[in-house]
This record gives C-alpha cells, structure tokens and sequence, in this order.
C-alpha cells in the first residue's frame, strides 16, 4: 500500500479495548476509514478512565505504530475522546447589575463567561462549559447582546472532570516522543454525529451503554441540557451471569448468545437448561432473572437522571447507542420502564462511511469512534514511513502542528491540554497581576497628586506670610528711620 496523505487520526478509550482509527474525509461529507487498531484495555482502563498511567501509555504507542503500519506514513497528531466514570454537568448563575441602563456588549458577555470558567469545584476541572440562556432583567434570552437593561443572569451548564482523571490522560498523551494530541468531549461528539436536528430540538435523551459506564445526555432547544456517567454498564451483567461460578470469558459469552434485556414470560420454561460447559448447565430462568435485575438497574439508574424541568419535553424520545444496545429486547425494557414509545437503537452515525478494502474484515468500529474521526480538524499525517526512521523518535516531521490553543479558535467540546492547560492559567494569572496593579495606580497617583497639591499649597502660603511679614517688617523699619 502507498503511503497515505491528508488523514486524521481519532483514539477512543474504552473500558474493555482502546481503538484508534485513521481516515480521510470527501467533499460530500463521507468520510474513507483506512486503517483501524484495537487494544484490550481491561487491566488499564477502569470505567472509560485511565487506571494505570504507563500501561495506557504503551498501548496507545502500539496502537499508533500499528496505524502508521497500515498507513505507511508517520502520525503527528492525535484526537482523543474524553468521557467515562465521573463526568458530569452542574449548573452556574452568574450575575451582573448596572448602576443605570446598560446595552448589553460582547465585552459585557466575555466577562460573565470568564467568571463562570473560573469557579472552583473541589478536586474537579471544568472541561467545557455549555451557555443555557440569559435573563436579562425580566426577559429569557440566548442572544442578549444589543438589549438595554439593568441586571444580567447568565445561566450556564459546567462540564466538570475528576481532576485525577485529567491529569492521568495528559500523562499518557503528553510524554516525550509521542505525537502530539487534541481532546474533545466524546458524549458531545457523539451526539452530533447520532441525534438528528429534530430530536435535538424538540428534546431527547441520548444513551451511551458501555462496557463499564453508562452516560446520558439530555438535549432540549437543540442545547445540552443534562450529562450524567453511570458507573454500571455491560461488564456488571458479565460479572452477575459469573456468580454462577462461571469464568469471566464463558460469561460473557453467554451472555452474548442468550441473554435479552426482557424475555415475555409466556416464553421461559422451567425446563429449558443453557450449557456452561461440557458438564454444567444454568435453568434458563436462572439465568434470565440474572440478566433481567441487572439490566433493570441500569435502566432505573438512567431514567433517574431526567432533570425534573425536562420529564416531559422529550419529545424525541429516547436514543440508544453502544455495545450493549445490541442486546436484543432492549427498546421493549426501556419502553417497559420508562412508558416511553418513542424510542430507537443507533448503531451508525448520520454520514456515510467507507470501509477500506485492506481493513479486517468484520472490524466493529463503535460509533464514538467514528464521531471522533469526523470531529477532527486537524490533518494527523506527516512523512511516508520510509523517511521516518521511527515514530516515536527525536525527529519530528516538519509537518507536525506547532500551534496551540491559545492561538486558534477554541473548537465546541474542545478540552484543552494539560500544557495548554498550564499556559492558560499561567498567562491568566499574569494578566490578573497587571490589572491588580494597573487598578491601584490611579489610586496612588491621585494620593500622590493630592499629597503634592497639599505640600506646594502649604509652601506657597508660607511663602506669602513670610513674604509679608517682610513687607510690614520693612514698612515699620522706615518709619522709624523717618
């Protein structure tokens, strides 16, 4: 194979294997998928996060390597999905009173979301931050620039991250001689590439079942309303079918053949045994009641994460995505727990998607994967390998990105990196410190002037006494001369 050019390069990191995948995109929008690499990622990654530090790294650079085999071209940059356990959303109120009318300006705008981004959450980080709408005096608004009043409420929606978490992915990503990389929020990445504008707009909840997590988004007035991850996803019904004694391999097997997410009682016989082994079995009503409960949980768990303001305006009803929305009977559980009808499984992104002809076979490629692929923005391909004596070398291609994001526009769901992260904070905290002081020098200027007014003033009219008292001095010593 030549080698390619003009491809990007997405990296998800899932909770039981770690994919990275390279394509190109057309002119019509499609988008070519050209080589594909998966890891196990069991023993390093725990709940969508990364557990353990060097493991991860490696499996990364194997993945890497393996891409830039098939691709024959050394990789400069990376696009990362970020989600799993402890991602979450939180509400911030942000207020703004003017001493007399004010128009609302893009400065007056600028300030309030520099307030928002710099509230405090113990031990997390605000990732993105997601504007709601603005009161402004009385009125709800989403563009409030050019409006006059007297106070303003920017209500705002924190997507917040483990501090831990973030650290531990920058760690693996930003060592030496890795290529560089790009981190985007996976759950909003995937939703733009799954939900349609009508479901978005007239409200819905997107559900992510993972391996070891279960993340819910809640879209209202095509905005992000609501994200929750919960830490239960389809390795726990994999563990409850190996409490049967069962090994965790033969489990999830089972699993795979027989398990349904709600089985019509009219269709279990108490008869009808599963084979575990050559010598084991498991009565099908055993093994049914096991998956049932667990999946009941996890359904219960999502539904509880509905804001209250938005139970009855999704209207778009509910999307299922994931490796466990393959599960047969699914829709028929959710619409069983939740009274919805509305509900559909979405197991392809809205663009269309071209396999390669030299990518294996049967290759399940997720579709946060591919969400990630299409929300690249940034050409990952640099030299033909043949020219790149290795990709994780001194020498780096001419070709690799030098930009950082303090010189681009920030992309939506774009998460900076952890030395970006640091040049940011770096360069904010300078900036307070000039302006501190830049405050206080008409302060001392004015003191100063004042102090300086008093002491000529104070001069001047000693100046004038000492002066006349000269004068009358001079004027008496005259008479008495006369």
């Amino acid at each position: 194979m030549p080698a390619a050019k003009d491809f990007y390069v997405a990296i998800e990191l899932g909770s039981s294997k770690v994919t990275g995948i390279a394509g190109q995109k057309k002119m019509d929008g499609s988008i070519s998928v050209l080589a594909v690499a998966t890891e196990d990622s069991t023993s390093l990654i725990r709940r969508g996060t990364v557990y353990n530090i060097e493991k991860t790294n490696l499996c990364i650079r194997r993945i890497i390597q393996r891409l830039q085999n098939q691709l024959q071209t050394e990789i400069t940059l990376v696009h990362v999905g970020i989600g799993g356990q402890s991602i979450r959303t939180l509400q911030n109120n942000i207020f703004n009173d003017f001493d007399e009318a004010t128009v609302v300006s893009h400065n007056i705008i600028d300030t309030m979301c520099d307030a928002n981004r710099a509230t405090k959450y113990p031990n997390q980080i605000i990732l993105d931050v997601v504007p709601q709408e603005y009161k402004v005096d009385l009125q709800y608004q989403t563009e409030p620039v050019g409006i006059e009043c007297n106070r303003i409420e920017g209500i705002y929606l924190n997507i917040i991250w483990r501090e831990t978490f973030y650290r531990n992915l920058c760690k693996c990503f930003e060592q030496e001689k890795m290529p560089k990389s790009r981190y985007y929020i996976a759950p909003l990445a995937l939703a733009e590439n799954i939900l349609t504008d009508s479901e978005m707009r007239n409200g819905c909840m997107l559900v992510d079942l993972g391996a070891g997590t279960t993340t819910v988004s809640i879209y209202h007035k095509s905005i992000l309303r609501h994200i929750a991850t919960i830490p239960i996803g389809g390795w726990n019904i994999t563990k409850d079918i190996a409490s049967f004694h069962i090994d965790e391999g033969d489990a999830e097997k089972l699993k795979l053949k027989h398990a349904a997410a709600y089985t019509n009682p009219s269709e279990i016989n108490n008869e009808t045994k599963l084979s575990i082994d050559t010598q084991r079995t498991i009565t099908q009503r055993d093994f049914i009641n096991m998956v049932e409960a667990r999946t009941e949980e996890i359904i219960r768990n999502v539904l509880a994460q509905i804001p209250a303001e938005y139970e009855d305006k999704l209207i778009g009803g509910i999307i299922l995505t994931g490796g466990v929305s393959n599960m047969r009977n699914l829709e028929q559980a959710f619409r069983e727990y939740s009274k919805c009808e509305n509900i559909r499984i979405a197991n392809k992104v809205r663009t269309s998607v071209n396999i390669a002809k030299q990518v294996t076979a049967g290759t399940d490629i997720s579709c946060t994967a591919l969400s990630l692929l299409l929300k690249a923005d940034q050409i990952s391909s640099g030299r033909p390998l043949s020219e790149a004596t290795s990709i994780f070398s001194e020498e780096k291609s001419d070709t690799a990105p030098s930009e950082d994001i303090r010189n681009r526009p920030m992309m939506p769901g774009e998460v900076p990196t952890g030395r970006e992260r640091e040049e940011i904070e770096k360069e904010a905290m300078q900036k307070a410190a000039q302006e501190a002081e830049k405050a206080k020098e008409p302060q001392e200027t004015e003191e100063e002037e004042a102090d300086n007014g008093n002491s000529i003033f104070k001069r001047m009219k000693a100046r004038i006494i000492q002066l006349g008292k000269t004068l009358i001095e001079e004027e008496e010593e005259d008479g008495v001369s006369k």
